[in-house]
């Protein structure tokens, strides 16, 4: 673990006044969501029927799932280190850092093929809140940390946006989940 990584509980990780406050600190976060969500709506034009809300929910999670997994195996020693920091059970079992990306891609890809939804959407539940509760801490504890959402590639800093994105998803799942027939 890095040295910054060790000292993520008590000190020198403090927020810095004013960052974080400016929506251009969001921006590649929000082209990456933009992407995804103009990818999902392309798929469903596609299908040449009528929309159907599941179907582009499958999609834009997939895509946005198998994205962020992409950033985080540019550097995987990078994102793990940072993770670590804020990450509930990374923090305990430090290999969970380094497979967390794999279960990020096989859940997009799970979304992009629609294979075993009920345990897909579970999952996704399970791992979301989880981690949701990871960068809750860290957020209350006021850290001035990036979010390894984005692995190393992209500098966006851990908050309320990281937070939004897991319970996000999460929500989209549980929605989903609770439509299985």
């Amino acid at each position: 673990m890095g040295a910054a990584a060790g000292k993520a509980d008590d000190q020198g990780m403090k927020r810095e006044p004013g960052r974080g406050r400016r929506w251009t600190n969001y921006l590649p976060l929000l082209i990456v969501i933009g992407s995804a969500m103009a990818a999902a709506t392309a798929k469903q034009v596609a299908y040449a029927g009528p929309w159907e809300g599941m179907a582009w929910m499958h999609d834009f999670m997939g895509v946005f799932l198998v994205v962020f997994a992409m950033f985080k195996f540019f550097d995987l020693r990078g994102f793990s280190d940072g993770f670590r920091m804020y990450d509930l059970l990374a923090k305990r079992s430090p290999g969970y850092a380094y497979v967390y990306p794999l279960i990020e891609l096989g859940l997009g890809l799970g979304y992009l093929t629609q294979q075993r939804l009920p345990a897909l959407y579970g999952l996704t539940v399970v791992v979301m809140v989880f981690g949701a509760l990871g960068v809750v801490r860290a957020l209350r504890k006021g850290f001035d940390i990036n979010c390894a959402c984005m692995g190393t590639v992209l500098k966006v800093p851990l908050s309320t946006v990281a937070l939004t994105e897991d319970l996000g998803m999460a929500a989209m799942a549980a929605a989903m989940w609770m439509r299985v027939e």
